[in-house]
């Protein structure tokens, strides 16, 4: 068998035109990983649309800046038929998102919806709720607030499952 590499910093994305939430993790050296960083990005809700995807590519090119990321991870746009503006708003978040990674050459890997759900629960059609345990419970954050926001939960989530591909637990 060959040495597999070892994934220094995952960066995960949960795209928002109001709340982008991004969450950074490392290998512990033990097949888990580590929680570097992690946080919202918040754009002002009364800007227009260009100010606030400049707002989100000024943070994500400053997080670039100080950390040094291997792989950014993002969840695939998806549309539910009834919410297409939502869909619409996320895509222009994603959007800067492709643009900054590839500023700084930065590997994009994008999951569905379902994969990370999949990889962090073993059920694709887990709750919020239980991805936010899952996560919880992974990265040994029972002591700290419960009460983190679902934006950073995902982010974790989508970069758990992007360590999880590239060292081939996931097919």
């Amino acid at each position: 068998m060959g040495t597999k590499n070892i994934i220094e910093n995952i960066c995960g994305l949960d795209p928002g035109l109001y709340r982008t939430g991004y969450g950074i993790v490392r290998a512990d050296g033990s097949g888990g990983v580590k929680i570097v960083d992690a946080g919202v990005i918040e754009t002002n809700k009364s800007a227009e649309l260009p100010e606030r995807l400049n707002q989100i590519y000024d943070e994500l090119i400053g997080l670039f800046n100080e950390q040094k990321i291997d792989y950014v991870a993002v969840e695939s746009l998806y549309s539910h038929y009834k919410h297409p503006r939502t869909a619409i708003l996320m895509g222009h978040a994603r959007g800067v998102i492709l643009l900054s990674t590839q500023k700084y050459n930065i590997p994009l890997v994008d999951f569905s919806a379902t994969q990370i759900k999949k990889s962090l629960t073993g059920n694709g059609r887990a709750s919020k709720l239980q991805i936010q345990r899952a996560v919880i419970s992974r990265l040994g954050l029972h002591k700290v607030n419960r009460d983190i926001p679902s934006d950073v939960t995902d982010a974790l989530a989508i970069a758990i499952c992007c360590y999880e591909h590239k060292r081939g637990i996931l097919a």
